[in-house]
């Protein structure tokens, strides 16, 4: 990959489209270019094979079956149509739905929206290490849960949530279990039967695939789940997703999906001995701590708090480092990250974090050049307060 003078530690907001993700997305934007709905002639049932290997080489490495995944646009629309879906096809069952404070803007703002529709929904606390207590979820379970909803790792922290423990409770009780994989793919094993999950989302541009497309695996047995669709139109995707299927993005993610599971042992081995090496020059003579558990984390993740400083300052001091102070998808916001205050950091604590998510393609010249321009400034600032 060509390098540029930025060096970019943003990683899980987006990655870079894999040279060999592009040239098989290529063709169908050109030569194989028909509908993949179009089965009245050849070049339509063509697109429609290449949609079926695409959906059976995803479910592979998922370890699911291929008629259990649907393609939408990514994570934000798979979180929708997860939570809301249930919601409304659920209804005769309950209106409890159960979520976490450090959860995903996507899951927290569908949840903030069902319950102006009058369904009842709690969310729980999480500890300083941004884990929750089992003890907390028990006692909120009631006979009209119908949907708890956990994140595998978090987007900010990198922290890994217990979700199969959760999924067993929730099981227990009747209730149905949503899990958001977003950051999972390349980062740490994602096999669905393990996480417990009955519906689970990820998205392809957090995995070098390209943006605009993302799947949601529904389980169709043991039990069955169903949902109410949000979108209606031609019937698509099981009548769950209608519209023209992009095409190039379903194979540009089919093909990611693998080569994240062909490169995983490698690239964690490079993201996990690269933080460590940030980490210890960074917050070295205590400049700095990491926010949430060190030891159940994603390798290529850390949050981490710079008392006494804005990071705003920081970052403005360094605008050939590509670095983010919370979720990209709440960054346009004025308040302190929801994740970090949820986990009892100060605002002032929360305002002073900077989140690092490395990837593929960060070199050690990199990590080192940064964590030194990042240690000049943070005791350039400290010195002016």
């Amino acid at each position: 990959m060509q390098k540029t003078s930025t060096i970019y530690l943003d990683y899980n907001a987006s990655t870079p489209v894999d040279p060999a993700v592009v040239e098989a997305m290529l063709p169908y934007f050109t030569t194989n270019f028909a509908n993949a709905a179009s089965n009245s002639h050849f070049p339509g049932k063509i697109i429609r094979d290449t949609v079926t290997a695409a959906r059976t080489e995803m479910a592979e490495n998922l370890d699911c079956e291929p008629g259990e995944l649907i393609f939408t646009s990514g994570a934000t629309e798979s979180i929708n149509l997860a939570i809301k879906g249930v919601a409304e096809m659920y209804a005769s069952k309950g209106n409890h739905i159960i979520t976490w404070a450090t959860e995903h803007k996507a899951v927290l703002d569908s949840c903030k929206s069902l319950s102006k529709k009058g369904l009842e929904i709690t969310i729980l606390p999480v500890d300083r290490e941004g884990k929750p207590e089992m003890a907390e979820l028990e006692k909120a379970i009631r006979p009209s849960t119908i949907l708890i909803c956990m994140m595998l790792a978090n987007n900010e922290t990198g922290v890994i949530m217990p979700v199969a423990e959760v999924a067993a409770l929730a099981h227990q009780s009747g209730a149905i279990f949503f899990c958001d994989a977003t950051q999972a793919p390349g980062k740490m094993r994602l096999q669905i039967p393990e996480t417990g999950a009955d519906l689970l989302c990820i998205s392809a541009h957090k995995f070098y695939g390209p943006k605009g497309i993302g799947a949601l695996y529904i389980k169709r047995k043991h039990p069955r789940v169903y949902l109410s669709p949000l979108i209606d139109g031609g019937g698509h995707e099981n009548g769950l997703r209608s519209g023209t299927l992009n095409v190039p993005g379903i194979i540009g993610m089919s093909k990611a999906l693998t080569l994240a599971n062909e490169r995983y042992w490698d690239d964690t081995t490079n993201y996990s001995r690269l933080r460590t090496l940030l980490e210890q020059i960074v917050t070295y003579d205590e400049l700095g701590f990491v926010n949430g558990s060190l030891k159940d984390r994603l390798p290529n993740t850390s949050n981490i708090c710079f008392q006494g400083i804005k990071a705003a300052s920081l970052l403005s001091a360094l605008p050939n480092l590509a670095l983010a102070t919370g979720s990209a998808c709440s960054s346009a916001l004025p308040e302190p990250s929801h994740v970090l205050t949820a986990m009892g950091l100060t605002e002032n604590e929360a305002y002073a974090s900077v989140r690092f998510s490395l990837g593929r393609y960060t070199t050690e010249a990199e990590i080192m050049e940064a964590a030194m321009a990042l240690r000049e400034n943070i005791l350039r600032l400290k010195s002016e307060v």
